[in-house]
């Protein structure tokens, strides 16, 4: 990495880059190995490792670095650099050590570097790997910050963050004066908080002159970041090794036949190399995983043993990376096929893949705000994501690509650009973060796709709802404490009525096994029988949100009482529960509850167990979910959504479904329409306590329907004394603010 060449001006390949000379020089290897033993690093004054040298050799290798150059020269002489290059060019791990040595070479008088990731895996990743390539101590000089997870101190000069850690950083620090320079990786992602820091940053830019701003995009994306930035200096990576495309138009009709034939066919071929095979979703995620894991143990044990490895984008933490470990089990079954979907591209950072199955579709939610729920849509990819497929062969020059699709697809169905995730998700998290960032005046936000008027409407709407928004369309003292949470706005809302409902300690652990992956692991065929009987020891008759924190209560226990984390591994294993969820849910809890002390909101003792307690837990949960009722219209589950004419059932895993006991009216955590259009983590409620619940205007708005008629005939029949009595004592509860409880 070239900040090893403060105290060895003549390295070959390190020469630094400081403004007072961007002149390069030329030596030899000797002169690496002639300071070796006195060449100290900058950033902890310590010796260089022989594994530092050892790497920077790999790093020369990558095609960005003939650019480093260009590069240094741009960032010194200009405030925005665009970089654009293929997957797996370096731009990622590179341009942050490029920037850092900037910043060192003008004393942190401005700040560090912070850099942006997409994914969680991603972030945590790159800062092991760039920690490891700059010598330095992971968590110190280089750091990440994740959801729920900071890794860094005061003094950390390189922090890897999610995009929208630094987003919600702009809550209390507007203009980012902890940072020098900012990079926004993966910006062809499209991301919501990546496509708000885009339109935010251009005030923070112009308000900070010394700010430097770098955008790292694949190609497809350049014109377009060009035209939004204005003239400002393009850095371009030269492409790679050209890769064989193979286009099996026939195959996309039978196309989950046609890739299991594929990687049998080319498993016994001989030929080595890994296999990344791309699916339209985690459903055929799972279920390749199985029959590949059940076949290949058929095949002939001289090819060597198939290692598969599922790895889902987003909802699960993993990343496809060689380590110690990997290589070794890697020279033992030769090959290993990994299995992923839409986004899991920028997941994959083996050199080894040589072969790359291409289905060509992927299955997206797409947001309906008429109905506030997800569509579940199957539909091409992208020719930039299918290029960027391509490129994970780009340093093979044996690589292929078999695309399940033929090329008048690619060219007639598949769009040029991967759509902004702004224009198809739900919108009142990002609407209620620019709300807050417009008491601090960056409230404009010129977005690159502006998101459709009907989407930001709803988000408004749903804000107002929650009682977020006062009479002139800002943020209320509910609406600010709303923010100070990581979560969905109608979850932090059940967090602070749950203070009013005495069980602050039961919602937040609610909220934390919500937030966390799926806690049920995946159940082997076979076994499905004693899964189900295993997890039937932690239903609650109340419900799911109950049965979850029956679950989490459970594990508290058996980790206290065990005398290692294996044991409490076992444990999981044998309930068919994903531990790494439920450490997560762990972390989660504990975060959530920092936030309560630190706002100082009342934090009664739990009492989960009493009829009163279940009662105030579905008060709370109702505060913010008002808006997710259901009602079973003919006694058979067939549930109606209350805003709209959607029927759905019961997911299987429900309590309700075990127990064979459908309550009427249920209040749910999450609904998509797809082939099974299920509700999902269901409990019961009561129509009267909706009615003491809801905002009267949100019930008025509700469309015709024979539940809304019920519901009418239940608010006739409650006292109106006792209403206003009921009324008035909420009221009392509530903070300071003119604004009604809900």
């Amino acid at each position: 990495m070239e900040e090893a060449d403060l105290e060895c001006p003549d390295s070959a390949s390190e020469k630094r880059y400081f403004p007072e000379s961007l002149d390069s020089s030329d030596g030899d290897e000797e002169g690496i190995l002639a300071c070796e033993d006195l060449e100290l690093n900058p950033f902890d004054g310590l010796p260089y490792s022989s594994r530092y040298y050892k790497l920077l050799k790999e790093r020369e290798d990558l095609p960005i670095w003939k650019e480093k150059y260009s590069f240094m020269e741009n960032l010194l002489q200009n405030q925005i650099v665009i970089v654009s290059g293929d997957a797996k060019c370096g731009k990622s791990s590179q341009v942050p050590q490029w920037c850092a040595e900037y910043c060192l070479s003008i004393h942190y008088q401005h700040g560090g570097v912070v850099c942006t990731q997409v994914h969680k895996p991603t972030a945590v990743q790159l800062a092991l790997r760039v920690a490891d390539e700059m010598d330095v101590n992971i968590g110190h000089e280089v750091g990440y910050v994740i959801p729920f997870e900071n890794c860094c101190t005061s003094e950390t000069i390189l922090r890897y963050c999610t995009d929208d850690m630094l987003q919600r950083e702009m809550m209390s620090s507007p203009f980012l004066g902890s940072y020098g320079v900012i990079i926004l990786d993966d910006v062809h992602e499209r991301s919501i908080a990546t496509d708000v820091l885009l339109g935010l940053l251009k005030d923070v830019l112009l308000a900070r002159p010394e700010l430097k701003l770098i955008i790292n995009s694949s190609p497809h994306l350049v014109s377009k970041l060009s035209s939004y930035y204005g003239n400002v200096p393009l850095v371009e990576v030269r492409k790679q090794h050209p890769v064989e495309v193979v286009h099996l138009s026939g195959a996309q009709k039978e196309s989950f036949e046609s890739i299991l034939r594929l990687i049998f066919e080319i498993h016994q071929s001989g030929e080595k190399g890994d296999i990344v095979v791309f699916l339209a979703c985690e459903q055929d995620i799972e279920k390749a995983y199985e029959i590949v894991c059940q076949e290949g143990s058929n095949l002939n044990p001289d090819l060597g043993e198939l290692v598969v490895i599922p790895l889902y984008p987003k909802e699960k933490c993993a990343l496809f990376k060689p380590n110690d470990e990997t290589e070794k089990r890697c020279q033992v079954y030769q090959r290993r096929v990994v299995l992923t979907a839409s986004s899991g591209e920028s997941l994959i950072w083996s050199n080894t893949v040589k072969f790359v199955i291409d289905v060509g579709v992927e299955r997206r939610k797409v947001y309906n705000p008429r109905i506030r729920a997800d569509s579940l849509v199957t539909q091409p990819i992208s020719r930039s994501q299918a290029d960027t497929r391509k490129q994970l062969l780009g340093s093979s020059s044996s690589g292929k690509l078999f695309c399940l699709y033929s090329e008048e697809f690619a060219s007639k169905d598949m769009r040029p650009l991967k759509p902004a995730e702004m224009q198809e998700a739900n919108l009142t998290s990002m609407v209620l973060f620019l709300k807050r960032i417009d008491i601090a005046g960056l409230g404009h936000c010129d977005f690159m796709n502006r998101p459709a008027p009907e989407s930001l409407m709803q988000a408004l709407e749903d804000l107002d709802y929650l009682a977020a928004l006062d009479n002139d369309g800002n943020l209320s003292e509910f609406g600010i404490i709303m923010s100070e949470f990581p979560l969905d706005p109608q979850l932090s809302k059940s967090i602070l009525a749950s203070c009013e409902f005495d069980c602050v300690e039961e919602m937040l652990t609610i909220a934390a096994m919500v937030t966390a992956p799926n806690c049920f692991s995946n159940v082997p065929h076979g076994a499905e029988e004693a899964a189900l009987t295993r997890w039937k020891t932690f239903l609650h008759p109340e419900g799911d949100h109950f049965t979850l924190i029956n679950i989490y209560k459970a594990y508290q226990d058996t980790a206290l009482n065990s005398t290692s984390e294996h044991c409490v591994e076992k444990w999981c294993h044998d309930y068919f529960l994903n531990c790494c969820a439920l450490r997560m849910a762990d972390v989660i809890r504990a975060e959530l509850l920092e936030i309560v002390k630190r706002i100082e909101l009342p934090c009664a003792e739990p009492a989960f167990g009493s009829k009163e307690n279940a009662l105030n837990i579905k008060k709370a949960l109702l505060s913010g979910y008002f808006m997710q009722i259901a009602r079973d219209v003919d006694g058979s589950g067939n549930y109606l959504m209350l805003t709209h004419k959607q029927v759905a059932q019961l997911h299987p895993l429900s309590s309700y479904s075990v127990t064979k006991k459908l309550p009427e009216w249920v209040l749910f955590h999450k609904f998509s329409i797809a082939e099974n259009n299920y509700i999902r983590i269901t409990s019961e409620i009561s129509p009267e306590l909706f009615m003491q619940l809801a905002p009267p205007y949100y019930f008025s708005n509700l469309p015709p329907s024979e539940s809304k008629d019920i519901l009418h005939q239940v608010m006739d029949h409650l006292s109106p004394l006792s209403t206003m009595k009921k009324d008035q004592k909420m009221c009392e509860k509530c903070p300071e603010t003119t604004e009604p409880r809900c």
